[in-house]
């Protein structure tokens, strides 16, 4: 299992899981496209990847920096993008899809699981609150492994904390310290835009979740979306940190993923 971020944040988003099998990448699909193609092509190289080593593309949602170079991918690479049919169609009335996004959408459907990569990686949605026209999150099975992403969660609802208490990997979102949030330049307006329940996930309320999902075969958590002005790692890192210690989860693996550049390659 590999998995790597290539930038998570408002600045945009777009994340690798895949199968390594004899020390090559046999499976792949990438998570959201808020990284230029160009990008995304030299840092995938610069590890001994390449375009080919995903294929297919997952979309959480339609806010500008998940989809930044969707339209791009779209029509340069044509592989299969999936989503909810809610989310394909707004993708097919946006200004960055509309023209490309028709040939390659695919439906997931709500009943079990989708098997996009034959043999080796299934997925099913869940749907969480976000001021977006429609946010999900994913459980991924690569052959055997659960890995589950949430991304934008205004948040947690029981379904995603039931997703995440059967996965190995977690990767969640912990955007905004509160007190920074408060006491910080944002207008009032976005403050509550932020924090009222269809924004984003707080240090406090990921720490919680955290509490709640964790089981004994949890390997990893991977902070994501961090909060480049309401937010450190150190505090979001010290806040989950904080929950595992509490509750003596003493085996979890705890990482924050950086903002704009790309993370390391996690072998899972």
């Amino acid at each position: 299992m590999l998995f790597r971020s290539f930038s998570s944040g408002s600045c945009g988003n777009c994340y690798f899981l895949g199968l390594e099998e004899d020390g090559a990448v046999s499976a792949g699909v990438l998570i959201d496209a808020g990284v230029s193609l160009r990008r995304l092509k030299t840092v995938l190289e610069s590890s001994g990847m390449g375009l080919d080593s995903f294929s297919d593309i997952l979309v959480t949602h339609d806010h500008l920096d998940h989809i930044r170079a969707l339209g791009s991918y779209c029509k340069r690479l044509r592989k299969p993008v999936w989503g909810t049919p809610v989310l394909l169609d707004a993708l097919s009335h946006h200004t960055f899809t509309l023209d490309h996004i028709a040939a390659v959408r695919k439906l997931l459907s709500d009943e079990g699981w989708n098997e996009i990569v034959p043999g080796k990686i299934k997925v099913k949605y869940f749907v969480v609150p976000h001021d977006a026209t429609q946010t999900v999150g994913y459980g991924i099975l690569v052959g055997d492994y659960p890995f589950v992403i949430m991304t934008d969660v205004g948040a947690m609802t029981d379904e995603a904390l039931t997703f995440a208490a059967n996965a190995r990997t977690v990767v969640i979102e912990s955007n905004y310290d509160v007190d920074m949030l408060m006491s910080g330049p944002y207008t009032h307006e976005l403050k509550m835009r932020i924090c009222q329940g269809h924004g984003h996930l707080s240090n406090d309320e990921c720490a919680a979740a955290i509490k709640c999902f964790w089981h004994e075969g949890l390997d990893h958590i991977f902070l994501c979306h961090l909060s480049e002005n309401n937010n450190t790692p150190k505090l979001a890192y010290s806040s989950a940190s904080a929950a595992l210690e509490e509750i003596g989860a003493e085996n979890v693996r705890l990482h924050t993923l950086p903002r704009r550049t790309p993370s390391d390659i996690f072998r899972l």
